[in-house]
């Protein structure tokens, strides 16, 4: 097996240049720079290969479709790199990585997703150090998921999000360890990283039919639902507050998600706040919603439970398979919380025997 590292510039701040209208992706810009960066050609960086994309990208302006082009250019150059660095821009990069961790089925060598907040053709910017360290992750194979590395955090990728629009520390993990804290050492934290794949690689591509994400606000009602959950809507995200709650005392608004759950619509509840768990038995207000056909995306990213209902409508299967999917574990993306009893135990009372 090559050595090498296949590099696939998708667009992003990190290889634009200034232009009348602002910042924009220039072809060819970053493989000039990174050519003539001294620090690569050393020897300590690994050798790789870097691809342009023909259609450069704002992520902003990224879709499924995106997501599905850049699954497929990682599996026709599988079986010839050590690894692969993505570079893309910020915006959206925790939904692609997200996306992509579910997409690579039985992945076995590491894919980096990294950016930069600032252009590398600038005098002062991230990029070069998070490009240097991205290469060199990519070739260690230590980490054979899709991750997310930024200013010296290396996180699953199904677990990031963005938290700051302008600050180097653009990323974070928020329910689950970083899998690398890189300073002077790389310190990799393996207890935390999946384990090894059982079966064979293969790309199995997301639907690109229409999902959607909501963000519950004072005053929402039913006919928003309705308007949101609309044919040809396949699936939904709640962002609701807290441990999953929502409107509860409101029957038109829980009546439009119970007709859209009838529908065939998954409607997934993961909560707004940035940790923490979702649990619909915990408050009146989440067993309604259960009752209407709600499910719990537990301690999902909103990025991660967007990609992964893709994911899984792109295999098929009805809408019962699909819930039951989505409440499963697959690629690291959630920790289901113990059962109520069991977690509201005193430490000092041994709990229940389960066969009285």
């Amino acid at each position: 097996m090559s050595s090498t590292v296949y590099v696939a510039y998708t667009g992003g701040t990190i290889g634009m240049s200034r232009t009348a209208d602002g910042y924009a992706p220039e072809r060819g810009l970053l493989e000039r720079v990174l050519r003539g960066m001294p620090e690569l050609h050393g020897g300590q960086v690994p050798e790789f290969v870097i691809r342009d994309y023909a259609d450069l990208k704002d992520s902003a302006d990224l879709s499924p479709a995106d997501w599905n082009a850049i699954g497929e250019d990682i599996a026709a150059n599988y079986d010839d790199h050590a690894g692969f660095v993505i570079l893309h821009g910020t915006d959206t990069m925790a939904y692609t990585a997200s996306a992509l961790s579910f997409v690579l089925e039985g992945l076995a060598k590491p894919v980096i997703f990294t950016g930069s907040q600032i252009p590398i053709g600038e005098l002062r910017n991230d990029a070069r150090n998070n490009l240097v360290t991205a290469l060199m992750l990519a070739a260690s194979g230590q980490v054979p998921e899709v991750c997310l590395y930024f200013n010296g955090l290396l996180l699953r990728g199904n677990r990031s999000t963005k938290v700051h629009a302008v600050g180097f520390d653009a990323f974070t993990s928020p329910n689950y360890p970083a899998l690398g804290d890189i300073g002077i050492d790389m310190d990799i934290h393996g207890e935390h990283l999946r384990p090894p794949p059982t079966g064979p690689f293969r790309f199995a591509a997301s639907s690109t039919e229409p999902v959607a994400a909501l963000r519950i606000f004072p005053g929402i009602t039913g006919d928003v639902i309705r308007n949101i959950a609309k044919p040809p809507l396949r699936g939904l995200v709640l962002e609701a507050y807290g441990v999953g709650n929502a409107p509860s005392h409101d029957p038109d608004f829980l009546a439009a998600l119970r007709e859209a759950s009838a529908r065939g619509v998954v409607i997934v509840d993961v909560t707004q706040c940035i940790r923490g768990s979702v649990d619909l038995t915990s408050y009146a207000a989440g067993v309604r919603l259960a009752g209407a056909g709600v499910i719990s995306g537990f301690d999902m990213t909103v990025e991660a439970a967007l990609g992964k209902l893709l994911y899984l409508l792109g295999r098929g299967g009805s809408a019962a398979d699909i819930a039951r999917a989505m409440q499963q574990d697959l690629r690291g993306e959630l920790t289901r919380p113990p059962p109520p009893f069991a977690r509201h135990q005193r430490p000092d009372r041994p709990a229940a025997d389960a066969s009285a």
